[in-house]
């Protein structure tokens, strides 16, 4: 079992930055992949970011260049950066982690509102 908890949201304007975190708790950290989803209104969850349990980053074509993931295994914890923050970035976002052999387990999710 883990527990995820993010931190860092709040309001920007465009051109700012934020960083999000996401602290883990009651399991190994480090045997899992971890990943930031967003959901904006009306539209379906996607993947923002994703860090492997080995450091293998991925990203959106859509944050390429702007956003960056990382994760402090002694810390248990993963980071988004996200600059040049742009308004269609607005969403409530997710930490997610996951393994093969386990069902995934979801954060509660951190509003990021992006103003114009």
């Amino acid at each position: 079992q883990v527990q995820l908890v993010e931190s860092g949201g709040g309001l920007v304007q465009a051109g700012g930055s934020l960083r999000l975190s996401c602290a883990a708790s009651g399991s190994t950290f480090s045997i899992y992949h971890m990943a930031w989803y967003r959901q904006a209104p009306g539209k379906q969850r996607e993947l923002v970011a994703a860090i492997s349990s080995v450091g293998k980053t991925n990203y959106a074509d859509s944050v390429k260049g702007r956003f960056t993931i990382s994760r402090d295994n002694g810390k248990n914890t993963v980071y988004l950066q996200m600059d040049s923050l742009k308004p269609e970035d607005t969403a409530v976002y997710y930490c997610n982690a996951n393994n093969p052999l386990v069902n995934p387990y979801w954060g509660q999710g951190t509003q990021v509102t992006v103003s114009s």
